[in-house]
């Protein structure tokens, strides 16, 4: 399995190893063992399934009591995936990046707990497949909008079909301090992780 890095630390990218032959192919989609030599430590408790059509938006999304580790996947079609650091005090805070999933390159994106994560489709339609480390919980679900001027992420779809709960988030320098995750809080949220993986 290769693993490399992004523009942010934490948030890492996989290409796990595939077995390919005349009758299709065999990959390993989450081995803890494996995955916990490569970096990510956390518990794993939700799988989670979308289907979207083509220019679909969805993000930027977060929890903040109940905060979610995940790791993406795209079973078909392609996607851009955004993660935005949010944590407060962060080096890095503000600042995004992004990563092109493909059902055919199956690569695999891991977004730390304190980001907010948001992905388009850029194919016909996507079936994306992430886990989470932690449930949904919809009372604590929260969003910053997808078109932040200040964060000017670079989608690749200029009028995207929108929820309105996606189109009606704020500014991430509109969101209360206390709306907001705290980076020394998400450093221990992964150790706790650590400690009960």
């Amino acid at each position: 399995m290769n693993v490399s890095g992004t523009t942010i630390e934490g948030v890492m990218v996989f290409e796990p190893r595939v077995f390919d032959d005349n009758r299709g192919f065999f990959m390993e989609t989450y081995q803890k063992e494996r995955y916990k030599q490569a970096g990510i430590d956390c518990h794993f408790v939700q799988d989670n399934l979308s289907y979207s059509v083509q220019g679909t938006l969805r993000g930027l999304h977060y929890q903040l009591h109940h905060p979610q580790a995940k790791l993406i996947q795209v079973i078909y079609g392609a996607i851009f995936d955004i993660s935005v650091d949010i944590r407060r005090g962060s080096s890095t805070f503000g600042k995004w990046t992004g990563v092109h999933i493909l059902g055919k390159n199956r690569r695999q994106v891991f977004v730390p707990v304190g980001f907010a994560h948001g992905f388009c489709i850029i194919s016909n339609s996507a079936y994306v497949l992430y886990k989470c480390s932690d449930f949904y919980k919809p009372e604590d679900e929260m969003g910053i909008l997808w078109s932040d001027p200040e964060i000017a992420i670079e989608w690749p779809i200029s009028d995207p079909l929108l929820s309105v709960k996606d189109r009606e988030y704020p500014c991430l320098s509109d969101v209360p301090e206390n709306r907001l995750p705290l980076y020394e809080t998400c450093e221990t949220k992964q150790q706790e992780d650590h400690h009960t993986s």
